[in-house]
């Protein structure tokens, strides 16, 4: 039986971001792995990668999700998450899209709220892969 490579490198977790989750304290650790299982259930079809020094996932190269340790905790970021309609999200500068929410403990992780903002993601998105040769403006693409 001949086995499709293909396959099998999208059910593989990316072994940079387990190197990044690893790096973290237990606790950050814990919500890291489990939102990147999260991420990776619910959006199969996006790539993952560390991109500006964190762990970040995109849909035919665009930004869509990813978390970073901050200060605050683990921030889950959602690129064009400012247009989710979502309360618990907090906007970015303004400047952007993007919109956020922090954790410090995995029990903060309301999972059905995290399921409606990943599908979100994929619904709605601002061209951020395009956004240097459209000199900074940002153009809705779904």
């Amino acid at each position: 039986m001949e086995i499709d490579q293909h396959l099998i490198l999208i059910y593989q977790p990316n072994m940079e971001i387990q190197q990044y989750n690893i790096q973290q304290s237990p606790t950050d650790k814990a919500i890291c792995e489990f939102l990147q299982e999260q991420i990776h259930s619910h959006l199969p079809e996006a790539e993952s990668k560390i991109w500006h020094g964190h762990p970040v996932w995109f849909i035919e190269g665009n930004p869509i999700a990813g978390y970073s340790k901050e200060k605050a905790g683990i921030r889950l970021m959602f690129w064009s998450g400012a247009d989710f309609n979502e309360d618990e999200l907090k906007t970015g500068t303004g400047k952007f899209k993007d919109a956020s929410i922090w954790y410090t403990s995995t029990d903060e992780i309301d999972l059905n709220a995290l399921k409606r903002w990943l599908e979100k993601s994929r619904d709605i998105q601002w061209d951020y892969k395009n956004i240097v040769k459209r000199k900074g403006q940002l153009i809705r693409i779904k």
